[in-house]
């Protein structure tokens, strides 16, 4: 039989037949007559070549063709049913959502994930959270199709999606204490031109600290690239490499005041915001409505 043949109300018909194994029955059911199911039936034997149900001592059983059928046809059914009656609600109390955020790097999950999951715990005990990483991956198209809910960070690049300006931030040069450029800097303060003196440690996942590096001509002051901000405080500590980071970054590393921090003055790509992404695909989803709204008032929190 050609799928494009098939009412269905005729599988409507056939779901309710085998559930009251009785014509009458499935008839009132679907609040139609007995003889109109009993051509609906006809039908459908005619279609699937098959009697589908015959008679029995109170009513009718099914063939061994319409028991292959019957759990598909239902399963059919109960998704297109869920799919009509969808309103699009959300009860984060109850709600068991995974939420699937990219982070732009290690120190995004640090400043990010413990205020957020503390208010999760309170608000949406059963949500989860998974982080995951979309390198070499289009970010915009894994937030289109579903793989990605969220991306956190600086994406300047990410085109198509929509954004909530979290926070604003800027980079600084983190060096050790007593560094020899401490020795020229004024109130933490230093010509950009001071920069060609010094060696530097760069993050790879956060490329415009390497950019800026290269709009300077100063490649070849790079002397380690790493993956993750957290290896950086004990490189920084042990040698005399710098290393351009968000000011955010530095003062958390800063915390013990172990560090010299200098701002350069006319640094290019200097100021920036974080934001959360998402695709505007999702953009009415109730769920992602909550999360930005969530997301919102803990970066309001976080700035009074």
């Amino acid at each position: 039989m050609n799928i494009n043949d098939l009412d269905l109300n005729l599988l409507r018909l056939f779901d309710a037949v085998y559930t009251y194994k009785k014509v009458s029955l499935a008839a009132d059911s679907l609040g139609i007559s007995q003889p109109a199911a009993s051509q609906g039936l006809s039908r459908l034997r005619s279609m699937f070549n098959d009697s589908l149900f015959v008679r029995a001592t109170g009513g009718v059983k099914p063939t061994p063709r319409a028991e292959r059928l019957a759990t598909s046809v239902r399963n059919a059914l109960d998704i297109l049913n869920q799919a009509l009656t969808d309103t699009d609600i959300f009860d984060p109390v109850h709600s068991q959502r995974v939420f699937r955020i990219h982070m732009m790097s290690d120190m995004g999950e640090d400043r990010f994930l413990p205020g957020l999951l503390a208010e999760i715990e309170h608000a949406a005990p059963r949500i989860k959270l998974e982080t995951v990483i979309s390198d070499g991956v289009d970010l915009s198209h894994a937030m289109d199709n579903g793989q990605v809910d969220f991306a956190f960070g600086y994406f300047p690049r990410l085109h198509g999606s929509r954004s909530l300006r979290l926070f604003d931030d800027r980079y600084v040069v983190l060096s050790r204490k007593g560094h020899p450029l401490q020795a020229r800097a004024k109130d933490h303060r230093v010509p950009v031109a001071l920069l060609q003196t010094v060696e530097f440690a760069g993050v790879e996942t956060h490329a415009d600290t390497l950019r800026m590096l290269k709009l300077l001509g100063m490649e070849n002051r790079l002397r380690l690239v790493t993956q993750h901000f957290m290896t950086l405080p004990a490189i920084v500590r042990a040698t005399n490499l710098c290393a351009v980071v968000p000011s955010s970054t530095a003062h958390v590393f800063n915390r013990h005041d172990e560090f010299y921090l200098i701002e350069p003055e006319d640094l290019p790509l200097r100021n920036f915001s974080v934001s959360l992404y998402w695709s505007r695909r999702f953009d009415e989803d109730a769920g992602v409505m909550w999360f930005k709204q969530l997301a919102r008032k803990l970066f309001a929190q976080l700035s009074s």
